[in-house]
């Protein structure tokens, strides 16, 4: 891997937004695990924002990593979200409260966090990249970098008007390559224009490239070698200019099948290509809702409807599994609750029109 950073070891992390749960919160016993196992195996870079798992994921991480290792030996990511500042004064403040949160004196990447061409215009106004850009004079930020979920002419009109960023995190998997609302190709191709390291995220479609219809299972299968992630990771991290491919393991396992192919990274060969290919095509078949249940449109709606549940049943019921269900066998809110607000268009990074489809979903599931 080339190297973009002396103190980022290899081109995988830990996406701290999945975490290990339990009935009153993040399982720090687990997670502590899991750090340790992926510290030991060579790994240091951790990702995490305020907005992560309702808020626990920063002090999840200060408990069971800041606590427990010297700050040299980890790598910490966070991020200025927009909902939890409204005008330029209030970042500072905020910047404030998350390295408390974290236990830290800096962070080594602070992040813009899900760009869009709506989002940009607030930050732009807050002046929240020249704010950054001051905390990194000062030396509470070694990097300063953003993450995106919009057009690529949005990212390149962003990374031309702010040449001083440093990396770029965008959604990135073999689905998303070439589908039209994400980009993903084209937004890469931006980033490489202009030449910043690369962060992916949501490298598995947020879980859905590990459950595949039958017919693209087999078609792993035949291979004889590793898992479903495998094939999504290590196509993302086989392409030049991919500094980091994020993970959001959430247990042991997931952990340890993870490293087992991340350890010593290969990219993908010729016959795993052809059959990641023919993977996606089958998938596109399936005309499911693709939400990867990053849970920002929950935190925001009145009605505390369990969004990602929902979609999950209706996209189950499509695909004719048993486990589709009414969403009465969810907690909080049902789709026919749904108030229109739009609160969670707003915050959805994949733009989803979450309002018709809940609708959908009542005359389905309920």
């Amino acid at each position: 891997m080339e190297q973009y950073f002396d103190n980022v070891k290899k081109n995988f992390g830990f996406g701290c937004m999945r975490l290990p749960m339990k009935r009153f919160g993040v399982n720090y016993d687990e997670f502590s695990k899991m750090i340790d196992l992926f510290m030991s195996s060579g790994f240091n870079y951790f990702d995490t924002s305020k907005i992560y798992t309702a808020g626990k994921s920063e002090i999840a991480l200060r408990e069971c990593l800041v606590k427990r290792y010297p700050r040299e030996d980890f790598v910490f990511v966070d991020k200025l979200t927009s909902v939890f500042f409204r005008k330029e004064s209030d970042i500072r403040p905020l910047f404030k409260k998350q390295l408390k949160a974290c236990g830290l004196d800096y962070f080594d990447f602070y992040l813009m966090h899900a760009q869009n061409a709506k989002n940009f215009k607030k930050y732009k106004k807050c002046r929240a990249y020249e704010t950054a850009f001051e905390l990194k004079a000062e030396g509470k930020i070694k990097h300063v970098g953003l993450s995106f979920h919009d057009k690529a002419s949005v990212l390149d009109e962003i990374l031309t008007e702010y040449p001083q960023i440093e990396v770029v995190q965008i959604q990135f998997n073999y689905v998303d390559y070439e589908d039209d609302s994400v980009e993903s190709r084209k937004c890469y191709e931006v980033c490489r224009k202009h030449n910043k390291p690369i962060i992916v995220m949501e490298p598995v479609k947020g879980g859905s490239l590990i459950k595949l219809p039958e017919k693209a299972q087999a078609i792993f299968d035949a291979l004889h070698g590793g898992s479903n992630a495998s094939y999504a990771i290590r196509f993302a991290a086989g392409f030049e200019g991919i500094m980091m491919v994020l993970s959001g393991m959430s247990n042991m396992e997931q952990m340890r099948d993870n490293l087992s192919f991340m350890t010593d990274f290969k990219p993908l060969n010729d016959k795993e290509r052809e059959a990641v290919d023919k993977v996606c095509a089958i998938f596109k078949k399936q005309d499911i809702i693709p939400c990867t249940a990053c849970r920002y449109c929950t935190d925001g709606c009145p009605k505390q409807i369990p969004i990602p549940e929902i979609f999950s049943g209706l996209n189950a019921k499509k695909q004719n599994k048993e486990s589709a269900g009414g969403t009465n066998t969810y907690s909080g809110g049902k789709a026919s609750d749904c108030i229109k607000c739009g609160k969670c268009e707003t915050a959805c990074p994949q733009h989803l029109e979450i309002r018709s489809l809940l609708e959908h979903a009542a005359k389905e599931l309920e």
